[in-house]
């Protein structure tokens, strides 16, 4: 489902359109004058990050190895359930027991 955005000539204020496809029809209003007179923009967008482009960009002081280790296998979980103030699952907390003792949950390949 695309996002449309088109700049209005008379406001020059930039407005957003959600279709349901690449073939709804669009007949593009300002949503700030109401303005028809329309110019499409080409919007910007996302890209998908690897695991190594983040940790090229976003260095850690641990460094690579911190994610082998398996004492570190569900840290970021256990600071979340911290940060907001949370009670963590029993089943979470013996999930990550279990995988920092290398017994993997079903499904996950090592």
């Amino acid at each position: 489902m695309p996002i449309y955005e088109y700049s209005c000539r008379g406001c020059e204020k930039v407005s957003s359109y959600f279709v349901k496809s690449i073939n709804t029809p669009l007949e593009p209003a300002c949503a700030h004058c109401q303005g028809r007179d329309m110019q499409r923009r080409i919007s910007s967008f996302a890209l998908g990050k690897t695991a190594r482009s983040v940790h090229e960009q976003h260095p850690t002081s641990q460094g690579r190895d911190y994610y082998s280790d398996p004492r570190n296998i569900g840290r970021h979980v256990e600071e979340g359930f911290r940060r907001y103030g949370m009670d963590m699952p029993s089943t979470v907390r013996e999930t990550i027991d279990a995988a920092r003792e290398g017994h993997l949950p079903k499904g996950v390949d090592p």
